[in-house]
């Protein structure tokens, strides 16, 4: 496996700061703009909208089963998610700008990529939604890859929920390796916020909650995907 690419630019780059209205606008135009094609392929039905935090910052922690995902998501809510991505994304420049203009930000995978994870909490303080996908990457099947550890620590420094999202159908439209769309019926599943427990104040996570808190994610995120597929017709 080639080794994921290193940062090619200065990571403040991804660092957050308050959006500017122009940023909100072009978010919303862009979002409006896919609406189309999402309804041409997809036709998406979306239950659970109302699980959505309309003010407070939270984690969006979908399933993972096709680069369509991503698309979908930003129809769960009408408020600016802020995507984590991999570093490859970000490989050519017009890419990089495009992804960092719709509040995207780039991950090392397979590593403990802290300034990533500061990002997250950077953006969280802003009061921003912040997307982070539990498996890490694509994944295929009707059963959850391991789970990073990732949204659980952050949900735990931050004390904001973590919101889990089933997609039935997306794998059937553009599975791994795929280099076209199909056109599938898909359906989103929106579960309940996962509140962190309580800790003790410091820097420090410790390891116990941050694994319960994953354990629970995984049980909650199953459900809904459980429940998408049957939706959708997986």
């Amino acid at each position: 496996m080639p080794a994921e690419p290193t940062r090619t630019t200065d990571p403040r780059d991804d660092f957050p700061r308050p959006p500017a209205r122009g940023e909100l606008l072009w978010y919303q135009f862009a979002r409006g703009l896919l609406w189309g094609p999402c309804q041409l392929f997809w036709r998406p039905r979306i239950i659970g909208r109302d699980n959505i935090p309309q003010t407070t910052p939270f984690i969006l922690a979908p399933v993972h089963r096709s680069y369509v995902d991503t698309v979908l998501t930003a129809y769960t809510t009408r408020r600016r998610l802020r995507y984590m991505a991999k570093s490859g994304v970000f490989a050519r420049p017009w890419m990089a700008k495009l992804f960092r203009s719709l509040g995207g930000f780039a991950v090392r995978r397979g590593t403990p990529d802290r300034e990533a994870l500061k990002i997250c909490e950077a953006a969280l303080a802003l009061g921003e939604p912040v997307v982070l996908y539990p498996e890490g990457r694509r994944s295929t099947g009707p059963v959850l890859g391991p789970l990073m550890g990732g949204p659980a620590f952050v949900a735990l420094r931050a004390n904001v929920p973590i919101v889990p999202v089933g997609i039935g159908g997306s794998e059937r439209s553009m599975p791994i390796g795929a280099k076209w769309v199909r056109p599938v019926r898909v359906a989103i599943v929106v579960g309940k916020a996962i509140w962190p427990p309580p800790r003790q104040g410091g820097d420090r996570v410790p390891r116990r909650l941050s694994d319960e808190l994953t354990a629970r994610l995984r049980e909650e995120l199953q459900a809904v995907f459980d429940q998408a597929r049957a939706i959708s017709g997986d």
